[in-house]
C-alpha cells in the first residue's frame, strides 16, 4: 500500500464515518475559527481605526531639549555634556521663523500632581497640567467638544483661562451644569474654562488624557518660576515622503537660534513623535497574544478530543489493519494512513474554521466603522500549518498503537 492508496483509504475512512468526521471536525473547526476570528477581528479594528486617525500625528516630529530624560548626552561615549534646555525665547523664535513651512506648536509639561479645585469640591492631586499654543489642539488630534480654543488675546497676554478634560468635568461639576465660563483653581490662581476635549480615554486604566488641563504657553512659562520647564516644539510634516528633509530643514532653523557652531553637534534633539498608529500597534500586539493563547487552550482541547476519537477508531478497526498486515502492509504505511486520516479531519475542519473565523472577525472588526472586507492571508497560511501540526500530534499516539498491533491476534478481533 503506497502513500497515494493511503490518501484515498483516508478519504474513503472519512466518508463511511461521516457523522464521526463532522462531529471530529466541528471541534477543530471551533479552535480555528477562535484563533482566525480574534485575530481577523484585531486587524480590521485596527485598520478602521487608523483609517479614522490617519491625520492624526501620522507625521508629527519633535525638537526637544537634548537628552530630555535628564539633560546629559554622551559624545562617543566618553564623557557626558550638559546642554541647556530649550528655552521660551528660543522655542517661540523657532516657531515664527518655521510658520513660513509649516505649522508648529510649543508646549511644556507644567506638572501631573496638581490638585483642582472648585468651590468645595477637588480633584484627586493628579491632575495634568500643560502649556499649550492655538495649534496645541490640532497637532494633537484631540477635539475640543465644548466651548472654544484659546483666542490671540489669550495666548499674547497669558491670562488664565484653560481647557479641561472630561474626568475633571465630571469630578467637579454636575450632570446639569455647564463648566464654560466657570472658575476652577490651582497652583493658587483661578482660570476660566473655555473649552472642554473631547473623552480620549486610555490603555490600562490610565486616563491621563482626560484629566489634563491645558493653558496658554505664555501663562505656564509664567508659573516656571526656577526656570525648570522643559519646551518641546511638535512640527506636523506636509508630506510622509519628505519628512526626513523637513527634520533637517527643522534642524537648520534650532542650530542657528542657539548659535551651534560648525562641526559642534546639535545641542537639542529632533525625533519623530510616537503616532497614534504605532501606539495602536503595541496595543494590538497584546491582545495579539490574547487571541493565540485562547486559540491556543480551544486547539488543545480539540487535538485530545481528536486524539480519543482516532484511538476509538484504531479499537474499532482491529480486524481491517490485521488484514491489511496479513496482505503485506508494513508498519510504516499502517501509521501513515492513521496520520493522514488525523490531517484530513483536521484540515476539513480548519477550512470550515478559517470560513466562519473570517466571517465573525470582519463582522466585529467593522462594528468599529464601515469599512472594506479583511482577508487575512497570513493567519489562513498559518491556521493550516497548525492544523497539520495538530492532526500530527493527535494522531501519532493512535497511529502508533495501529502499526504495533499483531496481525493473527487482530484477525481474531471480534
Amino acid at each position: 500500500m503506497n502513500l497515494l492508496e493511503n490518501i484515498r483509504e483516508a478519504f474513503r475512512s472519512v466518508k463511511s464515518n461521516l457523522l464521526r468526521t463532522i462531529l471530529t471536525g466541528l471541534i477543530i473547526a471551533i479552535g480555528i475559527t477562535s484563533l482566525v476570528g480574534m485575530l481577523t477581528a484585531i486587524d480590521a479594528m485596527k485598520a478602521q481605526i487608523e483609517e479614522s486617525l490617519s491625520g492624526f500625528g501620522a507625521n508629527n516630529f519633535d525638537v526637544r531639549s537634548k537628552g530630555f530624560s535628564g539633560g546629559r548626552a554622551r559624545s562617543s561615549g566618553i564623557a557626558p555634556k550638559n546642554y541647556p534646555n530649550i528655552t521660551y525665547r528660543e522655542a517661540t523664535e523657532f516657531k515664527e521663523r518655521y510658520n513660513e513651512r509649516g505649522v508648529s506648536s510649543i508646549t511644556t509639561f507644567v506638572s501631573g500632581s496638581a490638585e483642582v479645585k472648585k468651590g468645595s469640591k477637588k480633584t484627586n492631586p493628579n491632575s495634568r497640567i500643560i502649556g499649550g499654543d492655538d495649534n496645541y489642539f490640532l497637532i494633537k488630534g484631540v477635539a475640543i467638544e465644548k466651548g472654544r480654543n484659546f483666542s490671540n488675546v489669550e495666548l499674547s497676554y497669558g491670562n488664565n483661562v484653560c481647557v479641561i478634560g472630561t474626568e475633571i468635568q465630571q469630578t467637579l461639576f454636575d450632570d446639569t451644569e455647564d463648566p464654560i465660563n466657570q472658575y476652577i483653581s490651582f497652583y493658587g490662581r483661578r482660570y476660566t474654562i473655555v473649552g472642554i476635549m473631547e473623552k480620549q480615554g486610555g490603555v490600562g486604566g490610565d486616563s491621563g488624557a482626560d484629566r489634563a488641563i491645558i493653558i496658554p504657553i505664555l501663562n505656564a512659562r509664567n508659573l516656571d518660576s526656577r526656570g525648570s520647564f522643559r519646551y518641546t516644539i511638535t512640527i506636523a510634516g506636509q508630506d510622509p515622503l519628505r519628512l526626513q528633509y523637513e527634520m533637517g530643514q527643522a534642524t537648520g532653523i534650532m542650530r542657528s537660534i542657539r548659535e551651534d557652531g560648525v562641526g559642534m553637534e546639535d545641542s537639542f534633539e529632533v525625533v519623530k513623535s510616537q503616532t497614534l498608529g504605532e501606539s495602536l500597534e503595541e496595543i494590538a500586539g497584546y491582545l495579539r497574544i490574547g487571541g493565540f493563547g485562547i486559540g491556543f487552550i480551544t486547539l488543545l482541547g480539540a487535538s485530545i478530543g481528536l486524539m480519543n476519537i482516532m484511538l476509538v477508531s484504531v479499537t474499532e478497526r482491529t480486524r481491517e489493519i490485521g488484514i491489511r498486515k496479513a496482505m503485506g502492509a508494513t508498519p510504516l504505511r499502517i501509521r501513515q494512513q492513521f496520520l493522514i486520516e488525523a490531517i484530513v479531519i483536521c484540515v476539513m475542519g480548519g477550512i470550515l474554521g478559517v470560513i466562519m473565523g473570517i466571517g465573525i472577525g470582519n463582522i466585529v472588526g467593522n462594528t468599529v466603522g464601515p469599512g472594506g472586507f479583511l482577508v487575512p492571508w497570513v493567519w489562513i497560511i498559518f491556521s493550516f500549518i497548525v492544523c497539520i501540526v495538530v492532526g500530527l500530534v493527535s494522531g501519532l499516539i493512535p497511529a502508533y498503537k495501529a502499526s504495533k498491533l499483531d496481525p493473527i491476534e487482530s484477525l481474531r478481533y471480534e
